[in-house]
Formats: structure tokens, sequence, C-alpha cells
């Protein structure tokens, strides 16, 4: 009989591997993009769920399956044992305007967006004229680059209180884990996360806080010449020897050569995307090139033990404490002259995009108090009228926790001093146990399920 094969699930040596690298105590930030009401949002904000996913992979539900009969407390329930801090809850209203909440689980705050454009990942890929296939970029986190959140225009910004522009800002940036910039290898970094807030203008009627989402891929190529890149095929085709790629590039058409170096028609057409081109957005740093070196072989390293033993024997006197012992191992070929060498840093899109209009900040996990509202605006006596009104039903509530407490401890006192009847119970459930029945379970498992929430359904697929 054939052995059996079965498949290896490359997710999970991915999380054993990143739980390792961690430190003990760190909390790695999980998210989970939901949308709320899946029959209703239609199959475009179905699929900018999609690719938000992919931005947040690894430490992100990626196959989560949305019902329809799913309510936000659900997610909110499951979010705590699996260990989800971060809630991104797409909708869309009955005007047709599709919103996104940002919220941390469990205890908030939560901001509202409206998604005034967006732009899938597919959207993307057919604009640019030299998409990326994506590969293992996704299996560590993107890099967040925040620009303009602490601009002196942002800051002369009225419109929203200070201390509500500071707590956006560490809402964004717990989104991932913080890594430290002399332990992080540059490898590890292949995607970019970037938000940016635009400037509103004075006395405008522009919105106070906009911002744009964009998703990049990075890659570091060896820096290529500092030549235009017309000129680098021109010499490619002159220096090459393969006849077929050596024809030079048909300029009868063109009255000049500079025509062909400035290529002014492909400019003007906009053909090329800011993520493309190699003259603006490729960047040259420095950085010491690798070198691979040579462990020393058996013979190498008796060699210098017995070098080693012949200097002892003929200087004793001279020998230092340090080399009485016998050494435990032979050093690894010195490293040569440090070489240093130019690498390009160059992106290329990947998206989606989305352009989030800020329009409410709240406490609590979508259901407390309004701390800022863009069109809303309320008097010093509306507030302190709904202060008291907050007051009271924090009150309420830490009474009916009071009330709680206390008769879980009255019925754990009442199980104390009826340990004979507990007792007879568990017989009776371990009579049960051996007998086979299982009806006992089955009434069990179906009040269950009358009585509480519909579970989240969380589907793994094996590859």
């Amino acid at each position: 009989m054939a052995k059996r094969r079965v498949k290896k699930r490359p997710q999970a040596h991915v999380a054993a591997r990143t739980a390792s690298s961690t430190k003990p105590g760190e909390r790695i930030p999980k998210s989970m993009v939901i949308r709320i009401g899946a029959g209703e949002v239609g199959p475009s904000i179905t699929q900018l769920v999609k690719d938000v996913r992919e931005v947040m992979e690894p430490h992100t539900a990626s196959r989560l399956k949305e019902r329809r009969a799913n309510r936000l407390r659900d997610y909110t329930t499951m979010a705590g044992p699996l260990g989800v801090t971060h809630l991104l809850l797409f909708s869309r209203s009955e005007n047709g305007n599709t919103n996104l909440r940002l919220a941390i689980s469990p205890r908030g705050p939560t901001l509202h967006f409206r998604v005034t454009n967006y732009s899938l990942c597919k959207d993307i890929v057919k604009s640019l004229k030299r998409a990326k296939s994506v590969g293992t970029e996704h299996t560590t986190s993107p890099l967040l680059v925040m620009n303009n959140f602490a601009s002196k225009e942002s800051l002369q910004n009225e419109a929203v209180p200070k201390h509500l522009e500071s707590l956006t800002t560490s809402v964004f940036q717990s989104l991932f884990a913080p890594i430290n910039p002399q332990a992080t290898p540059l490898r590890s970094i292949r995607r970019i996360l970037l938000l940016d807030r635009a400037t509103p203008k004075p006395d405008s009627d522009e919105p106070p806080y906009v911002l744009h989402f964009r998703h990049f891929s990075i890659a570091t190529p060896t820096a290529r010449s500092s030549q235009p890149r017309a000129l680098r095929k021109l010499n490619a085709a002159a220096n090459s020897t393969n006849t077929s790629r050596r024809s030079l590039p048909n300029l009868s058409k063109l009255s000049d050569v500079s025509e062909y170096l400035l290529d002014p028609t492909a400019a003007a057409a906009g053909f090329t995307s800011a993520s493309e081109t190699e003259l603006d957005t490729d960047a040259e740093v420095e950085v010491l090139a690798p070198e691979a070196r040579r462990a020393p072989s058996k013979e190498e390293r008796q060699a210098a033990r017995n070098a080693r033993r012949a200097r002892i024997e003929q200087n004793p006197d001279d020998m230092d404490d340090d080399e009485e012992a016998e050494p435990q191992h032979i050093p690894l070929e010195p490293r040569s002259k440090d070489r240093v060498e130019k690498r390009a840093i160059k992106l290329t899109e990947l998206g989606p995009r989305m352009t989030l209009r800020l329009t409410k900040v709240e406490e609590g996990l979508c259901n407390g108090k309004i701390m800022w509202h863009e069109y809303i605006h309320k008097t010093k006596a509306e507030v302190a009228e709904m202060e008291k009104v907050w007051a009271k039903r924090k009150q309420e509530k830490e009474e009916r926790r009071r009330i709680q407490k206390e008769n879980v401890d009255r019925k754990k006192k009442q199980k104390l001093e009826d340990g004979e009847d507990a007792e007879l119970r568990a017989d009776e459930v371990a009579a049960l146990m051996q007998d086979g029945d299982d009806d006992f379970w089955d009434d069990e498992e179906s009040g269950d399920e009358q009585g509480g929430e519909e579970d989240v359904e969380m589907e793994e697929e094996e590859e």
C-alpha cells in the first residue's frame, strides 16, 4: 500500500519562526479586517477587504469568512482568545458611502473614516508598466512610514484638537510591532505602508484630516550607472556580442538624438508613473558588501595548534595566562578590507490606494463617548449634559458589576457548602460517560447553541 502523502503547512513554520524571534513579554499586534454586512457591501468592497488583508499580513486573519448574520459582538468576543488587538471594519451606508472604522480591542478608542476614493490592487497592476509579481514579501510585516503628521502646517490646524491628533498617530503606530534599526536585518523589510496626511489650506472648506494610504514593495538591486536609461541602452547595444540583441533602436524619425535621450512624448503622455521612474525614485545608498568567509579546514586548525605549541616551547617565560589553556576554537579567516557597494532603493506600488477622511473619534469599541465629530459641534452646556449622562451610565455599569460579583461569590459559597451534592453530580456524569450515553452532552450543546451568540466561522485551508 502506498504511503499517504501529508502536505506541509508553511504558515506554521513562519509563525513559529516569528514567535521565536520576538522577545518574551512583547506582544505582536494582530488584526482582523472585516466586512460588516457581508452581503450588502458589494463586490468592490469585498475585494478591497481582501487587498487590505494582504497589506496587514502576516499577523492578520487572512481566511476569515464573514456571515451575513454575524454582528460586531461576535468578532469582539473572539478577539480576546485569538489575541487580536486591532479591528478594521469596512461597511457601506444607505447613501452608498464606504466607511472604515479602526478600533483597538477591547477598550478602544475607535477612529471613523470615510473612504472617499480607492483603487484595488488589480487596478494598480494594470496601470503599471512593469508590475511586480508577489513572492515572499508578505511573510514579514510592512514598514510603516508616516508623513506630515507632525508638521507645522498640521499643528496649526485648529479644527482637530492636538490631543486627538496625537491619539490618531498612536493608533496607527500600534498597528505593527516596533522595530529596532540596530537589530532588525534589512532583508526582512520588504514592504512599505505609507500614510501621508494632506495639508489643508488655511481658510478653506477642505476636510481637516485626510490621509492617503499607499502600499509599496521594496527592492534593493545593485546601483546601476548614473547615465540615463536611453544612453545605457545604446552602450549595451554597441558592446553586446549577441547579434540578436545588438540592433540599435530606430532613430530615423527623430531629428536629434536628444529627443531619444529625453523622450518627451512618453513623459507628456503619462506612460511613466511615480513608482517606475528610475531617476526620480531610485535613491542610492552605500552599504557594506556581504563577504563570505571560509571556515578553516581540519588541517589548517591542526597546523595552527602545532605552531602555537612550538611558539610556547621556544619562549615558555613569555607565555601569557590566556595562552596556557588549549584553544577551544580556531577563528575564521580574517576579514579583508571592508568593501562598500552602492545599492538602489526602488519602490514598486502593490496597492491598494485609499483616501481616508477622518469624521469621528469616540471612546470605547464603537459604542463610547464621542470625543470629536467633523459635522456636529456642541456648546459647552451640551457637552456638560452629555458628561452627566455618561457618568450616570458608568455608575450603573459599576453597580451591575458589583451585583454580578456578589452573585458569583454567593454561588461559590453555596457550592462549597453543598459539597456532597456536587460529588454526587460528578459521579452521575462519570457513569454516563462510561455507559457511552451521549444524550447528556447533546442536550448541553444544543442549549449552548440556542442561548449563545453565533460564532465566527474561521476556515483554514491547507496548502
